[in-house]
């Protein structure tokens, strides 16, 4: 009962693969593959000094993109032991196989199309070994191992494994296959009343070629197609900014301000560049209409004699003086005139203290000017799309 099972279930599967294969891209081809790597045969040794190289020719054919075939060589040698002495032997082996295929990819998934293809396999066929000599050479005592063959060895071969393998739709294809090799119970030479498993691990690179297509059905559709232009349309947008802002008012304060000379100059109408300066202190008191101002000259300590100093200090205060009256209409009884010679130095800077100091208290205008920031109107451009729509004809393939 559980036979026919199977094989109703493996008639299904071949029936699916056969229905797959008319929606995908390819209906069937040819392969040619060399496959290299390494096996091992199982027996009671450490496995890692059982493993020995091992190469594969096969020449198959899928017959749709589900179920192929293929004769598959495998060849090389193979290794066995005694763990209680640990002695090893090697012999030599072909084993030819007919294997079907079956892409388990393309059967489950859509298309032929598949970067990558998982394809279980599945075969029978024989084992040839030959080569024993290392075996004999180990002069073990005749019942260590009574069923050693001498000459050569055939035996069956049943298989099963599993392949990942590249896009089957390219030409060129890399594949790696991994299988379980059933073998007559003294392939190794021992018995254990069981059959002797070779496992095998292979990279393989194939090419494919006699790839036959299905021929593509279209039909002629027509579409409405909507072209989409983006344009630049003037608008105005609000950005902030930072401006001036200029503010006046009357305030409660000290004035201090300097009016600097040059060297042996004390003369405010000749002197050289302090029309400026004068005008500038001359501004300030204007502004306030309650401060009285006291106008003292200074002469630096470092140069001259005191008695000169003072002469030099009292001529610049006075001249500051009468320039403030003259030139600017100060009103001369809300200004003192005074003078300190070089007995007071207001500076560190020894050339600075050639000067006169205005100094006054009261309430004076002021005018200061911040950066504020404000929102202000500006021109400028934003995308726009337009559309059009137009009809065009296209080919479309019939699945």
């Amino acid at each position: 009962m559980k036979t026919k099972n199977l094989l109703t279930a493996a008639v299904a599967l071949l029936m699916a693969g056969a229905a797959q294969a008319q929606t995908n891209t390819w209906n069937s081809y040819s392969f040619i593959e060399a496959q290299g790597g390494v096996q091992l045969t199982s027996t009671n040794a450490p496995m890692d000094k059982l493993i020995t190289p091992t190469a594969a020719l096969s020449f198959g054919h899928y017959f749709t993109p589900v179920v192929g075939a293929r004769l598959h060589v495998n060849a090389w040698q193979s290794k066995s032991g005694l763990s209680s002495t640990d002695q090893y032997y090697k012999w030599k082996y072909v084993t030819p196989d007919l294997d079907l295929l079956l892409n388990l990819t393309n059967l489950f998934g859509k298309g032929s199309d598949h970067a990558l293809n998982v394809i279980l396999l599945g075969g029978v066929g024989l084992n040839y070994a030959w080569d024993n000599d290392e075996l004999k050479g180990l002069n073990l005592p005749a019942n260590t191992m009574p069923l050693a063959w001498d000459k050569n060895r055939l035996s069956h071969n049943l298989r099963a494994g599993l392949r990942l393998e590249t896009n089957q739709a390219k030409p060129i294809g890399l594949s790696l296959e991994v299988n379980a090799n059933s073998l007559d119970d003294r392939f190794n030479s021992k018995t254990n009343d069981a059959d002797d498993w070779m496992f095998t691990a292979m990279l393989g690179l194939n090419f494919r070629f006699g790839q036959k297509k299905a021929a593509p059905k279209y039909i002629t559709k027509t579409i409405e197609v909507v072209d989409t232009v983006w344009v630049d349309e003037p608008t105005t947008i609000k950005v902030k900014e930072k401006q001036p802002k200029t503010k006046t008012e009357m305030k409660k304060m000290n004035m201090n301000e300097a009016i600097f000379f040059n060297i042996r100059e004390s003369d405010a109408a000749s002197a050289s560049g302090i029309d400026e300066a004068i005008k500038k202190v001359a501004d300030l008191m204007k502004s306030s209409e309650d401060a009285t101002f006291t106008v003292t000259g200074y002469a630096d300590k470092g140069t001259g004699s005191a008695s000169i100093n003072r002469k030099y200090a009292k001529q610049r205060a006075e001249s500051v003086t009468a320039k403030l009256v003259k030139d600017h209409g100060l009103d001369q009884k809300r200004i003192k005139t005074d003078s300190k010679g070089d007995t007071v130095q207001p500076f560190d800077e020894n050339d600075k203290n050639r000067c006169v100091i205005v100094t006054g208290e009261g309430t004076f205008k002021v005018t200061t000017t911040e950066m504020v920031e404000v929102e202000v109107e500006k021109q400028s451009t934003k995308k726009v799309m337009q559309t059009k729509t137009r009809e065009v004809q296209i080919q479309e393939e019939v699945k």
